[in-house]
């Protein structure tokens, strides 16, 4: 039962960095390598609490399908989803976002997930699978940092509206 924790500061407002995060179009363009993509239930946008998408990508040379189900959400602060059927026997993606300064957000994933195969699953995660699944987590992140920084947000569907419902400033 692996558990990967990544700690991402992120130089822009807690509101910016909740609501990339939720962003199916940000996920897409941070997973090009993977040519990842929504293919049903939600499929551009920001994704709300219930809601499902089911993504196809190629990892490891092998194309998959994954859905995933938003299970809880708590505006600006918190949101996670889990596995409803895919590759994994489980995970659960968990997203945390706090606010360290003014327009400074620490934003924590937290994946927790049980590979199959018994045996033979533990001894993936111990060879490649936590390494590989670390790494594309932290490019997503960088990404998503420097979408956030750099004013690019702006262009996914669906952010401008939602960070000007908090940020009244935009």
């Amino acid at each position: 039962m692996p558990t990967i924790e990544l700690n991402t500061r992120i130089n822009a407002s807690k509101s910016i960095v909740f609501h990339l995060s939720r962003s199916i179009d940000l996920h897409m363009h941070s997973m090009a390598h993977t040519a990842e993509r929504a293919i049903a239930g939600r499929t551009a946008g920001l994704v709300e609490e219930g809601e499902t998408v089911t993504w196809q990508a190629r990892h490891l040379g092998i194309t998959q399908r994954l859905t995933s189900h938003i299970t809880d959400v708590t505006p600006e602060s918190y949101f996670a989803d889990q596995m409803l059927s895919g590759v994994f026997k489980r995970f659960k993606h968990e997203h945390h976002f706090i606010s360290v300064e003014k327009d400074v957000t620490l934003m924590t994933d937290v994946f927790d997930y049980d590979s199959p195969l018994g045996i033979l699953g533990k001894l993936a995660d111990y060879i490649f699978l936590k390494k590989y699944m670390t790494r594309l987590l932290e490019h997503r992140n960088q990404i998503l940092k420097t979408t956030a920084e750099n004013g690019s947000w702006k262009n996914f569907e669906g952010m401008v509206e939602a960070v000007s419902i908090v940020d009244k400033t935009l």
